[in-house]
């Protein structure tokens, strides 16, 4: 069983960025793919990013290209999600997630994950 918890949410204006860290415990992240999702007021759960095991794969969403970062490190069984050039509309609550195959990159839907955080809230203000 992994437990995640996530952290470094909060309130920044349009154009700022955030780093969110993902901790895990219980058991190492090294065979699990890691995604971030995020999920808006009245909106679906929606993938964000995701990383394989090794951390040389990853896949965004589009509206995020180039302006978030996935990072993962195993040995500090951390996942961190650096967002820069934020905009209003990618406030939401954040969610990072693990899905127990190690190179699994093309897996998008919320249900193909088992563990989840507890997420934290991101605010960009216009």
């Amino acid at each position: 069983q992994v437990q995640l918890v996530e952290s470094g949410g909060g309130l920044v204006q349009a154009g700022g960025s955030l780093r969110l860290s993902c901790a895990a415990s219980g058991h190492t992240l090294d065979m699990y793919t890691m995604a971030w999702f995020r999920q808006a007021p009245g909106k679906e759960r929606e993938f964000v990013v995701n990383i394989n095991r090794s951390g040389d794969l990853t896949y965004y969403q589009d509206s995020v290209k180039g302006r978030f970062t996935i990072s993962r490190d195993n040995a500090k069984n951390t996942l961190w999600l650096q967002m820069n050039s934020l905009k209003p509309e990618d406030t939401a609550i954040y969610y990072c997630a693990a899905r127990p195959i190690p190179y699994s990159i093309g897996s998008f839907r919320p249900n193909e994950y088992d563990y989840w955080g507890q997420g934290t809230q991101v605010t960009v203000s216009s």
